[in-house]
């Protein structure tokens, strides 16, 4: 017969929750689990952003030949200046409905490869740029029963191949650089012409580039930060002058394209100053190596850094391992996902290698030396055109792959790839589920001003709340495409105590943003987070 000691102590093994949620690690626990959604969506996930209508938009380019799904209604697309099929009947953008796993074809009618683009106030995908005969194209995607893409074929002042776009505090998009473009430009436009850029022409290594896609965040100044290749300013865009020129990353190697590192904005709260960090990428000289056979090493460092610091100054970590070609991506938790690329080479056309098949996390609040978590592997290397972003339900959607010309599934080292899978983060693990909150107000899709004080109400299983550990956070969904998810934000709002109000439903008041400079106008993705475990996200709009 057990003794009365031993019956409390096994009593209270079970009560207790388990280690990782227990001591906040969030996205730490089992290691997160990978799915295959669809075998086959026709096309390589190269672009993809999601919508509040959680349907996500994706594209890949109009040149790789004819795709894996055809056009509806017997459609073709017709085009004298397509450099690969000059008639074509079939999709190079589809639009994924995330609850019924299904996916819709869509038409673009000018060449998307390696293009840019942001989410306007009003939820529509605002899409810049491209090859060919895309290069000045804005495009328009209204997130609509049966809507389809509307192309304005000259809406941008320069060429646009490569560049990046960051929605601004008043709703307008600005797009930075592109391949021989040292300038900038607006859309919606103001008045006609772009401005130049003379960062651009100092970060831009001859033959090489090493500047193309420049990782782009808004502070909360409204200034702009503005990466490329090894060092970062920031940027008054309304005056076009440089307020701060921060120093070079320690190492002095190259993090952006074609050396592909990645980079993200950590998580924006009221009382502290903005910081941001930059992750892998390959070597100096790594894309010449590669183009004759030889695959360097990628870089296994990252760099922080707090870009309102009178004397900011980069702070490194080492990555579990090597990665080029990565994304990065913030989880309702506030921890960093980076997943994708490869361990060697760079990107371009057959340069990669050494997939990289695990994820890690990044935990922002350990301590240094402890922040990297190594989560479970896929068994899908994805390298030079995959991408990666959040879903509503705390999911990672995961895409893409082709690191050839054109569609190439036979006789090569890594195929093209049309899958879809989905990692979800060990914050989804069954095991968490009595952690778990539900919120129950307000109602998705609610709108919302700025500085408005919103009560929200949620319930958590009986006898199991920590309401020390209440976080709420708000993510703006970005646009992912080459290892960089654009206008990617997450603010963890300010809010009261939280009070009981039934049996396992409570209450807690939360501040929204107070300004566009800290959450510009539009679409957000709403998380309760308890004990490192968030809820389902909510859509609201912030006007």
């Amino acid at each position: 017969m057990d003794s009365p000691l031993i019956l409390c102590f096994s009593l209270l093994l079970l009560l207790m929750p388990p280690r990782a949620a227990a001591a906040g690690g969030g996205s730490g626990g089992s290691g997160g689990k990978w799915s295959l959604l669809l075998t086959n969506v026709g096309i390589s996930a190269m672009h993809m952003q999601l919508l509040h209508t959680d349907r996500v938009v994706m594209f890949d380019r109009t040149d790789f030949g004819p795709s894996n799904i055809s056009l509806p209604n017997g459609r073709c697309r017709r085009d004298p200046d397509e450099k690969a099929l000059l008639l074509d009947c079939t999709a190079h953008s589809v639009e994924y409905d995330v609850a019924a796993n299904s996916i819709r074809p869509l038409t673009v009618l000018t060449d998307v490869w390696c293009s840019s683009g942001a989410v306007s106030p009003d939820g529509s995908l605002i899409q810049a740029g491209g090859y060919n005969d895309g290069d000045h194209a804005v495009r328009n995607y209204k997130p609509c029963p049966g809507c389809d893409w509307e192309e304005l074929r000259n809406g941008l002042s320069q060429r646009r191949w490569y560049a990046t776009s960051q929605i601004l505090a008043d709703g307008r998009q600005i797009i930075v650089g592109g391949r021989r473009q040292f300038n900038y430009e607006f859309y919606p436009k103001k008045s006609d012409g772009s401005y130049n850029l003379p960062f651009l022409v100092q970060t831009n290594d001859p033959r090489l580039e090493n500047n193309l896609y420049p990782f782009v965040f808004l502070n909360a100044d409204g200034n702009l930060f503005i990466f490329a290749n090894n060092r970062a300013i920031l940027f008054d865009h309304t005056s076009s002058k440089v307020v701060h020129t921060y120093p070079t990353v320690p190492g002095g190697d190259p993090r952006n394209y074609p050396s592909t590192g990645s980079a993200v904005l950590l998580p924006l709260r009221s009382n502290a100053g903005a910081e941001v960090m930059v992750c892998g990428g390959a070597p100096r000289g790594a894309y010449i190596r590669a183009n004759n056979g030889d695959f360097v090493k990628a870089l296994d460092t990252c760099g922080r850094i707090r870009i309102n610091d009178p004397n900011p100054q980069w702070v490194m970590e080492t990555m579990p391992q090597g990665r080029v070609m990565g994304d990065m991506l913030l989880l309702p938790d506030g921890n960093v996902l980076i997943i994708n690329g490869a361990g060697a080479g760079t990107a371009g056309w057959e340069f990669g290698r050494s997939p990289v098949l695990s994820p890690v996390v990044y935990c922002p609040n350990k301590q240094l030396g402890s922040r990297f978590e190594v989560q479970n592997p896929t068994s899908t290397p994805r390298m030079y055109h995959s991408a990666a972003i959040l879903l509503r339900d705390g999911r990672v959607l995961v895409g893409g792959s082709n690191p050839h010309i054109y569609y190439n599934f036979t006789n090569v080292i890594f195929p093209t790839d049309l899958t879809l899978e989905s990692f979800s983060p060990s914050y989804l693990d069954p095991q968490f589920a009595y952690l778990r909150p539900r919120i129950l107000l307000p109602l998705s899709e609610s709108i919302f001003g700025y500085g408005q004080q919103v009560t929200f109400r949620f319930n958590i299983p009986p006898g199991r709340l920590d309401g020390g550990s209440i976080t709420v956070t708000m993510i703006a969904p970005s646009f992912a495409t080459h290892s960089f998810s654009m206008s990617q934000r997450l603010l963890v709002l300010d809010h009261g105590d939280v009070t009981p109000i039934a049996r396992s439903a409570y209450r807690v008041r939360v501040g929204m943003p107070g300004s566009g400079n800290l959450a510009p106008a539009g679409y957000y993705l709403l998380f309760v987070v308890h004990k490192g475990i968030p809820s389902e996200g909510i859509w609201i709009r912030i006007k």
